[in-house]
């Protein structure tokens, strides 16, 4: 078979269209009337709550209430912007929360479902005089209307914001997230909480602080019997236990074994991708300096810690080597790596304030802007809410919503916890919508499924398919073998997601060293969800076991065509608001037989922290049209659902089904040859800030589409392809691996 490599270049098919005509009046289940009879007594009973509100717990005056919408009204272009200015409140946040509303326009049966609720902010004469507002809205205008599309109204309570069971006794360390007031003063808000923690008997660690987005987090000390008092602060969003780092308590720390290995023969394949490894650091002595090109510590007072440097030096390994074979030569590196110890003595205590230094670490990292590739096998040992963004997640998600770096995160190895309290879920920052999250699979076989130790889904919403991949970590059965500290190749026979994590970021740098700077990180990131396997018994594939599944063990199988398949990759940006047609590259002779098109989109978002509810502020809808010539006149060709989401269909429904939202989507479907004639994807990119239309210009983002046609009746797919479209490029490689024969 000749060996042909991914084709490029194909972004420069692309072209803008007009944007569709839109679709018919809403029917609207309340009418203003309705509301008024419903709502203004919420509304009254909330500003006589917030007359009681005690002014330390008021900072500025200001008061913080939940609006509820009704489930029909969850699209950006009803957030009620209007209203919200007539009454002077503004949106501080939102969140997803299941409601059963009082009347649904699409079912006979009111069922419970997904819906946003949003954080507004306002003084006291605001929630006043709301009341006598919203008594004057007339039907027919814009502020009418959106009052009608409000399911319920009530003040944020002490009960709102405390994430802690009830188990949780005498003094603890909590985090707490605290709502940032546009146009006012930070410093005024920090002096304000400091002052009400110690009116509650609380201390504010106040330089471990983060501010991202809209929200402070800031780690608060005091007795669990004062946390219902503190928690009415009215600007506070959350508080919750204060978690402790996942490595602190790792799965198994690795037990070097007798069996030794050999050193590869080669230098690395490439020094182009410049690739990093935060983690434990590396010992004195160990045998992977040839490949370390910079070792860094990210506080040179503290010591070391002997555990964390055998997780550091084993983390480090799987990425250089993947899994060792006992005996064996181990494989040729795809790149030099440098190591940030980012854990230290410091990090080993209980001090629970160091989950915070270690993130001000892995900030720093980030903020430098030198690695395309970074791995991240740590983080607080918590599983993710649904409810609320944890600060680890905020700040790395926030970092990478430039598309320039593809970071690979460890899910946890908590995957045989309390599943009915949620406490198997993958743990933060895994949850990052912008990085690469990895669980584990128990064997390298065809006969793999998740391993029990791996964290399961699924995510938050968006976010919902986590983790994103799988990759071999080991199990009893079969161990991941990583070197060990010492001058002589020796070693440890260990599992976990942590070295998982680094095996597919070592693909990751294998595709780009072979490939070169043709494919930029967040294409990197899409082949490798659209090359993820299925287990052998695909019925036992659970996406909240294994996400989109296994990375190939054998890089050839993602940069590489066989008979009668063609890969092609776009990337480029994206504008707000604007369509863009993707033609699918087919031959100009028609296909024979069945055609299998597979197709994963991936973008890097920026996100909204304070705003669960609308996390990530970009989001794709996608309309695939197989064949050009099946229109009515003065019509687009007509739609096939591709993405589990057809072109009409409700928000509602989208969100549900994993949809516009996403920063992955990938389907593959099979048609008839004859079907497919001029074939394309249209792109739409939806811009929102905080939920609603953004009132200024859109940032563009950043896109990678994959796209393999299999045509198994027409070997020479993939040559008459290039043919067929000149524009087109297969990739060379920029350096030599063994290839297929």
């Amino acid at each position: 078979m000749a060996n042909r490599f991914i084709i490029g270049r194909g972004e420069v098919l692309t072209y803008e269209i007009p944007p569709p005509k839109s679709g018919g009046p809403k029917v609207h289940p309340y009418s203003l009337a309705e509301a008024k009879a419903t709502l203004i007594p919420q509304i009254q009973g909330m500003a006589a709550q917030v007359v009681d509100l005690p002014a330390s717990a008021c900072p500025g005056n200001i008061a913080v209430a939940k609006m509820t919408l009704h489930p029909a009204y969850i699209a950006k272009s009803f957030f009620p912007t209007g209203l919200l200015r007539g009454a002077g409140l503004i949106s501080v946040g939102s969140r997803t929360v299941r409601v059963t509303p009082m009347k649904d326009t699409r079912k006979k049966i009111v069922e419970q479902r997904e819906t946003t609720q949003i954080f507004v902010a306002g003084t006291r004469e605001s929630f006043a005089r709301f009341p006598a507002y919203a008594q004057q809205l007339e039907t027919g205008i814009k502020e009418g209307v959106e009052f009608s599309e409000i399911e319920a109204l009530g003040l944020m309570s002490s009960e709102d914001r405390i994430k802690i069971s009830e188990s949780v006794r005498g003094k603890g360390v909590y985090e707490v997230g605290l709502h940032l007031i546009p146009d006012t003063s930070v410093e005024a808000l920090r002096r304000s909480f400091a002052a009400y923690c110690r009116q509650c008997g609380f201390t504010v660690a106040s330089k471990y602080e983060f501010q991202v987005g809209g929200l402070m987090f800031v780690p608060v000390e005091g007795d669990a019997s004062g946390l219902e008092t503190l928690a009415r602060f009215t600007l506070m969003r959350v508080i919750r236990p204060m978690p402790m780092l996942r490595s602190v308590r790792p799965l198994t720390r690795g037990t070097p074994i007798s069996v030794g290995f050999r050193l590869p023969g080669n230098q690395p394949l490439s020094n182009e991708p410049s690739v990093a490894v935060l983690d434990g650091g590396l010992p004195s002595h160990h045998v992977l300096n040839p490949y370390v090109s910079n070792y860094f510590k990210s506080d040179d007072a503290a010591a070391d810690v002997a555990g964390y440097l055998d997780h550091g030096l084993g983390v480090t390994s799987a990425l250089l080597f993947g899994p060792v074979e006992p005996g064996e030569e181990a494989q040729r590196p795809y790149s030099y790596v440098d190591h940030y110890r980012v854990l230290d003595e410091l990090s080993d205590g209980e001090d629970p304030y160091e989950l915070y230094r270690t993130l001000g670490h892995v900030e720093e990292v980030l903020l430098s802007r030198q690695y395309q590739f970074m791995n991240l096998s740590l983080g607080p040992d918590r599983s993710i809410e649904d409810d609320d963004v944890h600060a680890w997640t905020a700040v790395i998600d926030t970092l990478l919503s430039d598309g320039e770096t593809l970071l690979t995160v460890a899910v946890g190895n908590n995957g045989e916890r309390d599943q009915a309290l949620g406490f198997n879920r993958v743990q933060v920052p895994a949850d990052c919508v912008n990085a690469l999250s990895v669980g584990a699979s128990n064997r390298t076989d065809k006969s793999w499924s998740r391993a029990p130790y791996s964290a399961r889904g699924p995510g938050r919403n968006p976010g919902r398919r986590k983790p994103d991949v799988v990759a071999f970590g080991g199990s009893p059965k079969e161990y991941f073998h990583v070197a060990v500290p010492g001058v002589r190749p020796e070693l440890s026979a260990t599992m976990g997601t942590s070295f998982a994590s680094p095996y597919v970021l070592r693909t990751a740098v294998g595709i780009r060293a072979v490939l070169g700077e043709a494919v930029v990180p967040l294409t990197v990131k899409a082949l490798i969800v659209h090359a993820a396997e299925s287990p052998e018994l695909e019925a036992s594939a659970d996406p909240l076991d294994i996400g989109w599944g296994r990375v190939p063990q054998d890089l050839n199988d993602i940069i590489m065509c066989g008979d009668g398949v063609a890969r092609i990759i776009y990337q480029g940006v994206l504008r707000p608001g604007k369509f863009l047609r993707a033609p699918v590259p087919l031959p100009l002779v028609q296909l024979q037989g069945n055609v299998q098109l597979h197709a994963t989109f991936c973008y890097a978002s920026p996100v909204d922290v304070q705003d669960t509810g609308a996390y990530t502020k970009a989001g794709l809808s996608v309309t695939f049209r197989p064949h050009a010539g099946k229109k009515k006149p003065d019509k687009e060709p007509a739609p096939k659902s591709f993405f589990s989401t057809t072109e009409f269909r409700t928000e509602q429904e989208q969100r549900d089904d994993l949809g516009k939202w996403e920063t992955v989507l990938d389907a593959c479907h099979t048609f008839r040859g004859s079907s497919l004639e001029g074939a394309t994807f249209d792109i739409h990119y939806n811009a929102r800030d905080g939920g609603a239309t953004p009132n200024a210009g859109a940032e563009l983002v950043r896109y990678a589409l994959v796209l393999t046609v299999i045509a198994p009746k027409h070997t020479n797919l993939y040559d008459d392809i290039l043919s067929s479209h000149s524009v087109l490029k297969a990739i060379e490689p920029k350096v030599s691996i063994p290839l297929r024969t």
